[in-house]
Formats: C-alpha cells, sequence, structure tokens
C-alpha cells in the first residue's frame, strides 16, 4: 500500500490561511473578543494544555480567553514553521503552527511563553472559520501568567 503525501495547501489557500491567523492574533493582542467571535464557529470545540474540551465559543471564552488573553501579551503565530493542510476540495484546512507570547510572573517580570497550536478551518461564504483548536504550552512553560490588561470589547 502507497500512502500518499500529505495534503499540503496550495500556495493561495495557505496564504489565506496565515493571513486569518494573523488576524485572529492581532484580536488576541488587543484583547479584543468581540472582533475575534466572526473568527469561529459558535459551536467550536476547543481545548489547551491543561482545559477539557471545551464546547462552544462563549464556554471557551470563558473558561480559557479570559484566563490568558488578559495576562499575556505580544500574540503571535510563525509563519515560517506552520504548516497548513487542506482536504483536496479545498472546503477544509488544519494550520499546525508554533505561537509565541509573553507571560508574566507575579511581581511583573516577563517570560517567553511559547506554544503551539492545531486550528480546523472550514470555509464558509464568508470566508475561513474555525470549527476546532488545540493550543498548548511547550514543556517547562508556566502554566500562570499575572498579567492584567483591559478586556477591550466582550
Amino acid at each position: 500500500m502507497t500512502i500518499p503525501a500529505l495534503p499540503e495547501a496550495s500556495p493561495e489557500l495557505r496564504d489565506e490561511i496565515l493571513a486569518w491567523l494573523d488576524a485572529f492574533a492581532a484580536c488576541v493582542q488587543k484583547v479584543d473578543y468581540k472582533s475575534a467571535y466572526p473568527f469561529w464557529h459558535e459551536q467550536a470545540l476547543a481545548f489547551g494544555t491543561h482545559k477539557r474540551v471545551l464546547e462552544g465559543l462563549w464556554d471557551w471564552r470563558d473558561r480559557q480567553w479570559d484566563s490568558v488573553w488578559p495576562k499575556t501579551s505580544g500574540f503571535t503565530f510563525i509563519h515560517d514553521q506552520t504548516r497548513v493542510l487542506a482536504s483536496p476540495d479545498g472546503q477544509m484546512a488544519v494550520a499546525i503552527t508554533p505561537w509565541d507570547s509573553t507571560g508574566y510572573n507575579q511581581d511583573g517580570t516577563p517570560f517567553d511563553r511559547p506554544g503551539r497550536a492545531s486550528i480546523i478551518l472550514l470555509k464558509t461564504g464568508e470566508g475561513w472559520v474555525g470549527v476546532h483548536s488545540h493550543m498548548s504550552l511547550e514543556r517547562g512553560v508556566p502554566q500562570e501568567s499575572y498579567g492584567n490588561r483591559e478586556v477591550i470589547a466582550r
């Protein structure tokens, strides 16, 4: 049995997904939940380093976004290490991507807070929408961050 190569996205589709990642990361950087909602399906399934599967955008916001976005800064996906796979019809894609951010110790000193993500996206009439996210920290990175940034839009 011959196993086919991974279904790498076309360069054009890869660019679309990288743009989606950048636009979503901008919402995280600004702690702007309201602007992030359209990036995700209302029934999205998500989990992280130590979170059970969260069902639905609002549960995800309340149980994970609230405990991370205001307490960190500088969130960004790393393009040159991002892989994008796609279904043959181009209607579903998976981004496998490392990310970087800054966390804060209790005394306010910053620390590097790298991680990785797998994000499954579905193409709709309005563009790409995330249906699943798994974001986790690299090993040895402190789980807690004590930043205190304001949520600008809920």
